[in-house]
């Protein structure tokens, strides 16, 4: 099996500018010398330090063998997340703490910790490849819920794939690690949620100033503020940008990419923070999908779906939505639920700001409306109460439940009158080179009474917005069913008739 993916040149030096990469490690502050930009974490872990508990099994963030924990500042509390250390970028754990399966026995004092005690007992491995990956997932929610219930725990571990155990000895060692809270000994090492002693460190190494490794065919830049960060990508504008690698570190473990240089948003604060105003949110370049998520749902809690669907946490827990937004993939899942929302982007370069509605943002099959030296800086959403009496809902369709790539993901924001339609948005991935409003389908039904008949004009009419491709996903066919389809279930669930099957809105079109 291959343990790692090959790195452009030699080492970068972290001495370059801001000092070393820093970060926690079993209690110490571990500095990293000589690293190439791309290296990733999992391939640090066990060819320079040998910990070869974390383990490789698909290398893009897909099976969670890989899995380990990291904790940072957020708020002045400290913040536990699970993340896939297969495809993250060992300078972006700077200020940052780092946990691995090897950690957990010195956390307790020489003992299992109790979710390694509770898959002992609960029979949860058999091969054991899987093992370490699901005990980081048990850890991380053992450190972030005190009382998880069986959907929070189906949740938390839907990145971690088995092959042989199955999953209910698994999901029985999720509970059972509760019963040993009080007796385990990680509580006298200070880093539990929130306990002073990490906090201490992790103030001890926060990132103050810009780091630059500099190496033979790489560099990397982590500015600390917008303006450093607009600096760095007007000196290099061909910089890929880097948030929270959840696809750039599939170009190296995958495709074997050379980055010769990189730009990471991750240190800026300022892009770290969701702001509210009266009429909008707005997500920095660096607020997390999981972040993200948790806000769009108190403001829209129809999107419970997508938000649910679109990835397992540790995806969640290092992408970000502007980078999902950014990189323009027309099978990404945020973008259909945002352009009906009206979210604009917040285009920043070394020259000033522009907004630009989200729609008009993408050009052709990955083609951006980006400038030399442009950046996402910001996705701004309208409020809620901008969507007022208005049908919400996007829809998710995959080959499996779980984590997968979509086929089509459609979204609509149907806006009724004295049962006629009054506005009508309707977006799909999957369907086009972009993400792409179906204004054929709108127009049919604006104005148009809301009813089955309606609804199946308006499912023909995608026909003429969409000539989707065959691909290893779905066929053509499938695809243009499916739209009409779910344009069908919204129907069907407007109505009152969530959960059950409707009657086909074909029967009332002679």
């Amino acid at each position: 099996m291959r343990t790692a993916a090959p790195t452009a040149g030699g080492g970068a030096h972290g001495d370059a500018g801001g000092g070393p990469i820093r970060f926690i490690l079993d209690g110490e502050v571990h500095t990293v010398e000589s690293v190439t930009p791309t290296t990733t974490v999992l391939q640090y872990l066990r060819e320079r330090l040998r910990r070869t508990g974390t383990k490789e099994g698909c290398a893009e963030g897909d099976c969670g063998a890989c899995t380990v924990v990291v904790a940072e500042l957020a708020d002045d509390d400290v913040r536990f997340r699970a993340i896939n250390s297969c495809i993250q970028f060992v300078p972006t754990l700077d200020g940052k703490a780092l946990f691995t399966v090897e950690s957990l026995k010195k956390e307790c004092g020489g003992e299992l910790h109790p979710a390694q005690r509770a898959m002992v007992e609960c029979h949860g491995s058999q091969c054991g490849f899987c093992t370490p990956g699901f005990v980081m997932s048990l850890y991380a929610l053992y450190q972030t819920h005190p009382a998880p219930d069986g959907a929070a725990v189906r949740e938390a571990l839907s990145g971690n794939l088995c092959r042989c155990t199955g999953y209910r000895p698994i999901l029985a060692a999720a509970q059972r690690m509760y019963e040993y809270r009080e007796t385990g000994r990680e509580k006298a090492s200070g880093s539990a949620s929130g306990e002073q002693p990490l906090r201490r460190q992790l103030e001890s190494i926060r990132v103050t100033s810009e780091k630059r490794l500099v190496g033979e065919a790489c560099s990397y830049v982590a500015p600390t503020t917008v303006d450093g960060l607009a600096r760095a990508l007007a000196e290099a504008p061909r910089a890929t940008i880097l948030a929270g690698g959840t696809d750039v570190g599939l170009w190296v473990t995958k495709k074997y990419a050379e980055l010769p240089a990189i730009v990471y948003v991750g240190n800026v604060a300022q892009l770290k923070s969701i702001a509210r105003t009266a009429e909008h949110l707005e997500f920095g370049a660096a607020v997390s999908l999981t972040d993200a998520f948790d806000a769009l749902l108190q403001e829209f809690p129809q999107l419970a779906e997508i938000a649910r669907r679109f990835a397992s946490p540790p995806i969640c827990n290092a992408g970000t939505l502007c980078g999902n937004v950014a990189n323009g993939s027309p099978i990404g899942d945020s973008m259909p639920a945002l352009i009906c929302l009206g979210a604009s982007v917040l285009l920043r370069s070394a020259q000033g700001v522009r907004e630009l509605p989200l729609e008009q943002f993408y050009l052709d099959y990955m083609k951006k409306d980006l400038r030399a030296g442009e950046f996402v800086a910001a996705v701004r959403v309208p409020r809620a109460r901008a969507h007022a009496g208005r049908i919400l809902r996007s829809y998710k369709i995959a080959k499996r439940y779980d984590q997968d790539i979509s086929a089509v993901c459609g979204a609509f924001a149907i806006e009724l009158s004295a049962g006629r339609v009054k506005s009508a948005r309707v977006c799909f991935g999957g369907m086009a080179a972009i993400p792409k409003r179906a204004q054929a389908c709108e127009q049919a039904l604006v104005s148009s009474e809301w009813n089955p008949a309606t609804v199946a004009r308006a499912a023909r009419a995608l026909a003429m917005d969409f000539k989707p491709l065959t691909d290893m996903r779905a066929s053509q066919d499938y695809r243009a069913e499916v739209a009409g389809n779910l344009l069908e279930r919204l129907y069907a669930e407007s109505r009152q008739e969530v959960g059950a099957r409707a009657t086909s809105v074909w029967n009332h079109v002679a």
